[in-house]
């Protein structure tokens, strides 16, 4: 578990993480969302004892992190793929940290099959590709075979079959009660893979949730009808609680009722349907909504240009 109370990061006269509190609890996987200059890094940085808080604590099962006697046995992090002295081989990079903590050569073998770099164990980092070496990033962050995983973009430079492969082992260390902590800017993967979210802005908490409250709770579903009939069905829905629009002609988008209302109204009075269907936002359109006042650096658009 992770405990996240009051944490207050300043630079300067630059608040990062402001007055932020929440928990990551064991047995799901937490995503962590929030625009670039959100203060996720940092955050996670805090958690691993890399930033000192201006005020607040950070705790993990309890524990500060500078309080653990073993700490790769604890907490696994993936903030920084590339931080490897490229001249090293995968096996040898990964056999130094284990030495470090009294972890078997054995241990070592198996983070290497985990992650499938076993082909290219005995090669030197510094020639490996993104995704090569955000493999290794994941290989050191179970080498311990931690309670706990904090990865910062994890499926950056994979391929789709590392995407899928990194999404069923969250799952599956999360189902071993383990607590998973990703951040990640692929709000689809995420959407796919995280079982709940915590959203920053500008260093504060904007939610705290679980990924199905965060989509359906903000935006609910829309019926959209497309219909030669789109009036004259429109006319016949309205009621109290039911918003209707058009957002071009023979289309209707239908708030406040069932998809079966609409079939069933639609058949009762004879109109024709050519399509019905229910409209869910995705994380993304949610996301984008929540954040769009907390943004680093606003984007405009001037007529005939693209910002």
């Amino acid at each position: 578990m992770i405990e996240i109370e009051h944490l207050t990061k300043r630079y300067g006269k630059k608040t990062a993480v402001d007055d932020l509190s929440f928990t990551v609890k064991p047995g799901v996987v937490t995503g962590f969302l929030g625009p670039n200059g959100a203060g996720k890094s940092t955050t996670m940085r805090a958690i691993v004892g890399l930033d000192a808080p201006t005020a607040g604590t950070v705790r993990v099962n309890g524990r500060r992190y500078n309080q653990f006697r073993s700490p790769m046995t604890e907490v696994g992090a993936l903030l920084e793929a590339k931080s490897v002295h490229a001249g090293r081989s995968a096996y040898k990079h990964l056999l130094a940290l284990a030495h470090t903590h009294s972890i078997p050569k054995r241990r070592v073998r198996e983070v290497i099959d985990t992650v499938g770099l076993s082909d290219v164990a005995g090669k030197r980092v510094g020639g490996f590709s993104l995704g090569m070496g955000q493999r290794l990033g994941i290989a050191v962050a179970l080498l311990g075979d931690p309670a706990v995983l904090i990865l910062d973009e994890p499926v950056n430079g994979l391929d789709p079959d590392g995407v899928r492969w990194i999404r069923q082992l969250l799952k599956s260390l999360a189902a071993e009660g383990r607590t998973v902590f990703l951040s990640s800017h692929l709000m689809s993967e995420l959407s796919q893979t995280a079982d709940h979210l915590v959203v920053i802005g500008q260093g504060k908490l904007l939610a705290d949730t679980t990924v199905d409250d965060f989509v359906n709770g903000r935006s609910g579903e829309k019926v959209k009808v497309v219909s030669p009939d789109a009036a004259a069905l429109a006319e016949r829905l309205q009621g109290p609680g039911i918003a209707i629009s058009s957002p071009k002609t023979g289309v209707l988008e239908i708030q406040g009722t069932e998809a079966a209302v609409v079939g069933t109204t639609a058949a009762a009075h004879g109109l024709v349907l050519h399509e019905l269907s229910i409209q869910r936002a995705s994380l993304e359109d949610v996301f984008m909504e929540l954040t769009a006042d907390v943004v680093e650096y606003q984007q405009t658009r001037k007529e005939g240009v693209a910002a």
